[in-house]
């Protein structure tokens, strides 16, 4: 506890902080859970269901992730913080009760799909929630690193620690999983409502004239995003390239997801302890990185972190691409712990600059699916490539848009200052 105090100020452990930084570890700890270890063996060793049905299943649940991430956070603004959440999240549970209780593929395709859809509201929450609690202190970058590490933390512990539970039955998994789902829907009851935010300036919700959601029926809702629309039209100035860098931002990891495994198991001829090693140093490097450089980035701005990000993962990812030599591997992959340590926080504070008042939680959620479809595009095209240019191509694919990435921000950095302030 004293060193998290000395690393992290005192002024940013707020209960809606802390409450978010729970919520996101146990989230992504039950998505991990479900998404590494249990779904991909229960669906197929125990209900025999078709590989199919598995990718099917697995991609309905990053869509429905991505494509309602928009509209969770256009539903931020209208209906409250708390709310919103809080509605995402029993829906969550829902789709963990029916993978627990379904046998039957179309249920089961359901609820992934549900689980997607429920999780779309998270990383706008957390982003208005911390936009709230760091606007006095103007410690963004901080923050992201103090919640990235419950996401990642999250990601990473729940497929291991819930093979401990799994004793020749799926269901007390289940009832793990729901019964951590259950907690989260009760510590987003602390989360502020919708009044306590708009007391803030520039946190979620409309001014107190603004009439209800549901006024006026669909006709109502449609004006209201149209309104939207022309406000962010009129008031969000950023670089053209911002989208662009979004999409790549995440298309660059993408690229590298589904091929990873099997690269390093066939091309390096590792054992999966030493994969599992690999994966251990790179991550916690990462995570050892996360707050000390988010306390430099509120210090010193953002884009030097993101010069050294970028050109570092690029060079890494494109020599780790052509190497057999396992100790130069081992290198690597610490420089690219690094990089990550210093693009994870940095990016999305970049961006929290860029907002314009009044609709911070549509932007978000926009910027959000802009950026979730590179993860979306990114495992598809890798394949293919894979089978047609051979093993290395992704990662050299992902080298090169690194270094693209590299030169983009180099010129939002430099047209940034001559952009009007939102």
């Amino acid at each position: 506890m004293e060193i998290t105090t000395k690393l992290v100020s005192k002024k940013l452990l707020t209960p809606t902080f802390i409450s978010l930084w729970i919520i996101m570890f146990l989230v992504e700890f039950v998505k991990g859970a479900l998404i590494v270890s249990i779904l991909p063996v229960y669906m197929g060793d125990v209900l025999h269901l078709s590989a199919f049905a598995i990718g099917l299943s697995f991609s309905l649940q990053y869509i429905g992730d991505n494509v309602f991430r928009s509209p969770a956070g256009w539903f931020i603004e209208r209906v409250g913080f708390r709310l919103t959440m809080m509605l995402g999240l029993l829906l969550t549970f829902v789709a963990v009760l029916i993978i627990a209780m379904a046998d039957k593929m179309g249920m089961i395709v359901l609820g992934c799909a549900l689980i997607g859809i429920g999780t779309a509201p998270l990383w706008p929450c957390v982003l208005m929630g911390i936009s709230a609690v760091t606007r006095e202190n103007n410690n963004f970058g901080t923050a992201m690193g103090v919640i990235q590490i419950s996401s990642l933390g999250g990601t990473g512990l729940g497929p291991v620690i819930i093979n401990f539970f799994v004793d020749g039955s799926y269901r007390p998994v289940f009832w793990v999983l729901l019964a951590l789902m259950g907690i989260v829907v009760i510590v987003s009851l602390f989360l502020p409502g919708k009044s306590k935010m708009k007391s803030s300036p520039g946190t979620a919700g409309q001014p107190s004239e603004e009439p209800s959601l549901w006024e006026g029926g669909v006709k109502g809702v449609l004006n209201n995003v149209r309104q939207s629309i022309r406000h962010i039209k009129e008031n969000l100035h950023v670089s053209r390239l911002l989208f662009p860098a979004l999409f790549l931002q995440t298309f660059a990891i993408g690229l590298l997801t589904p091929v990873i495994t099997l690269y390093v198991r066939t091309e390096l001829d590792l054992s999966p302890e030493a994969f599992s090693a690999l994966l251990v140093t790179g991550g916690g490097i990462t995570v050892i990185g996360l707050i000390p450089i988010g306390r430099l980035v509120d210090r010193f701005g953002t884009k030097w972190f993101l010069h050294i990000g970028f050109a570092l993962s690029s060079v890494a990812i494109g020599l780790f691409a052509v190497t057999r030599s396992i100790s130069l591997v081992w290198i690597l992959v610490i420089l690219i712990g690094i990089s990550y340590a210093c693009i994870l926080p940095t990016w999305d504070t970049m961006i929290s600059h860029m907002l314009p008042e009044g609709e911070k939680g549509t932007v978000w959620g926009l910027f959000l699916t802009v950026q979730g479809s590179g993860m979306v595009v990114g495992p598809i095209i890798s394949g293919k490539m894979w089978d047609m240019l051979g093993p290395s191509a992704p990662f050299m694919a992902s080298a090169i848009v690194m270094g693209i990435l590299f030169f983009v921000h180099i010129i939002i950095s430099r047209q940034k200052s001559s952009l009007p302030r939102a």
